[in-house]
């Protein structure tokens, strides 16, 4: 790509310019991931110090975001994802005119423990069932959550979600009609290896891990979600009734 040379205009703000009226127009599209610093390097013929703080430019603009061992891509917008009384995944993500789905990568039974056993009322050591979801929004995975359910009332849930992966639907066919969220616990973390390759970010990036409990209409827990968030592609919006 030639770049014009001696006219008062510093290199690395011409790529800078170049690389913006790309992703404007649309041929870098959200999430696209940009070439390697040594190949934009020899593209523009320059050196990757020039590279770099087109980079640094394109990302104070929040046009770029740099992922620590994995390159730079184009950023997203932002998804407002309401947390109150009813937080159902699909139903967030229509109302703002997006594409969810979802995926099961894996259901497992383990015995209840902890604070687990805790908030859903269980005996320690009785059983449960764990379906590892992860959700997707556009094609692009925003969310990995573990949802345990005591296996006892839900022993139908691997076959169920085999066919559908809905959570709701679900539970829907296991005669809870309707659930709403009794608690939700917000912090944020680092991602482990496997939940930052689920979710295609690097390890060095932040999550939002939420714990939530959802209930029954007469007040009984039947899940125990732990949600892990991509931050830098969900904001968390707390509603009040």
């Amino acid at each position: 790509m030639h770049l014009p040379r001696g006219e008062g205009v510093s290199l690395w703000r011409q790529i800078t310019a170049r690389i913006e009226a790309e992703i404007r127009e649309g041929k870098l599209p959200q999430g696209a991931r940009l070439p390697t610093e040594a190949v934009l390097s020899k593209d523009f013929g320059v050196n990757r110090h020039t590279i770099r703080r087109a980079m640094e430019e394109l990302a104070n603009r929040g046009l770029v975001r740099v992922e620590q061992g994995r390159g730079s891509f184009v950023s997203e917008d932002v998804i407002e994802y309401p947390i109150g009384s009813r937080t159902r995944f699909s139903e967030n993500i229509l109302a703002q005119a997006r594409e969810p789905s979802g995926r099961i990568i894996r259901i497992r039974e383990i015995p209840a423990e902890g604070r687990i056993a805790e908030l859903l009322r269980m005996r320690r050591g009785r059983p449960l069932v764990v379906a590892l979801r992860l959700g997707m929004v556009n094609r692009r995975p925003v969310s990995l959550a573990a949802h345990h359910f005591p296996l006892a009332r839900f022993a139908a849930m691997q076959e169920l979600l085999s066919r559908n992966p809905s959570i709701t639907a679900a539970l829907s066919a296991m005669g809870v009609n309707d659930y709403r969220r009794r608690v939700t616990r917000i912090t944020a973390t680092l991602p482990s290896t496997e939940e930052a390759a689920w979710l295609e970010q690097s390890r060095s990036r932040p999550v939002l891990l939420t714990e939530a409990v959802n209930i029954e209409p007469d007040g009984t827990p039947i899940e125990v979600s732990i949600a892990r968030y991509a931050a830098a592609r969900m904001q968390l919006v707390v509603e009040t009734p």
